[in-house]
């Protein structure tokens, strides 16, 4: 028997028993995200990812040491092009789960709409402020009178750097210029000349040294502990398919002590998720994420981290703070997993 056989057999029976239900035309999740069986005991289940970074370097270990086939699924990663997207892939059907700033779930429910986080993906705010011509910055005072490049609001590069900059007194527009482009782009933006700081993540953090720029800010150390992306799905998922979340939650769970316990196999599957970067560039990126503990150590959502991230976000008015961590979180997957042997 494969490894992708072992042990699966749970997930892959209860799909096929599954199989013949027919769904009403007003679900909520849509036959191109619901799984279907696509080899012998493992699932195909359409994942969406905000955008390919090596923040989510949990994920790649994951698919490529092959913990979730393991678990009895199989992840059709695709990328959505930021955090909204993300979730609306999940909202639209087109992806049955999706990580990204979890954010967009408590938006969802204050607006009556659906959607629950199950767990963690990166634990700190992974940006950094990449610059050629500015030196460091050790307060974000000292931002002023600069222009600075983000993804667009509500992207979590910008909602972070528009907080410590108002708590901060300083006027966005008047102090400080922020510069929204598409994500991914930033480090390019700065490179030509159109703003004095990229706020960016991994690798193109790195790439951005390799061509003389300089880290000059640390959001990870400044911020602290804080929910920057969580796995999001329907709550109708949640009720329909439990073993699928279950078996998510347990592949993360083994990919997160894989990345910190295997240091050295994690910037090789970095450097398979990032060919065209030079293998040097990958390495000091995955080097950076484990020194700042950017990536999640174990899936369940901590209430503290958890706690951050509302705080930012009702500070920012991008929501009223009317959900309580309980109706939003549902840590009793990533709890079993944390507790697998």
């Amino acid at each position: 028997m494969s490894d992708t056989q072992k042990g699966t057999g749970g997930v892959a029976s209860a799909i096929t028993r599954r199989s013949a239900l027919k769904v009403g035309a007003g679900a909520l999740v849509g036959t191109l995200a619901a799984p279907h069986v696509v080899r012998a005991a493992t699932v195909d289940v359409a994942f969406t990812e905000a955008v390919h970074n090596l923040g989510y370097i949990d994920l790649y270990v994951g698919q490529h040491a092959g913990y979730f086939e393991k678990q009895g699924i199989h992840l059709n990663v695709s990328a959505a092009g930021g955090d909204t997207q993300a979730f609306a892939a999940v909202l639209g059907g087109s992806a049955l789960f999706g990580i990204g700033d979890p954010t967009m779930v408590p938006m969802s429910v204050e607006s009556g709409g659906p959607g629950r986080v199950v767990g963690t993906v990166v634990q700190r705010a992974h940006y950094f402020g990449v610059s050629k011509n500015v030196g460091p910055i050790t307060e974000p005072k000292q931002f002023k009178g600069l222009t600075l490049v983000t993804s667009p609001d509500p992207n979590t590069n910008y909602s972070v750097t528009k907080k410590i900059l108002t708590e901060n007194g300083l006027v966005i527009g008047k102090d400080v210029k922020i510069l929204q482009v598409n994500p991914g782009t930033e480090i390019a933006a700065m490179l030509a000349g159109q703003a004095d700081v990229a706020i960016a993540y991994q690798p193109g953090v790195a790439q951005a040294e390799d061509q003389g720029a300089k880290i000059v800010f640390d959001f990870a150390t400044y911020i602290g502990p804080f929910c920057n992306t969580g796995i999001m799905v329907l709550d109708q998922t949640i009720k329909s398919k439990p073993e699928i979340v279950q078996a998510l939650c347990n592949g993360f769970e083994m990919a997160m002590r894989r990345t910190y316990g295997d240091p050295a196999y994690a910037k090789e599957i970095a450097k398979k998720e990032f060919p065209e970067l030079h293998p040097d560039v990958v390495e000091r990126a995955i080097e950076a994420e484990l020194k700042y503990k950017i990536p999640a150590q174990t899936v369940p959502v901590d209430p503290k981290q958890w706690e951050n991230l509302m705080k930012m976000q009702v500070y920012l008015k991008n929501i009223k703070g009317m959900t309580t961590f309980a109706q939003i979180v549902d840590n009793s997957f990533a709890d079993k997993a944390a507790k697998l042997g």
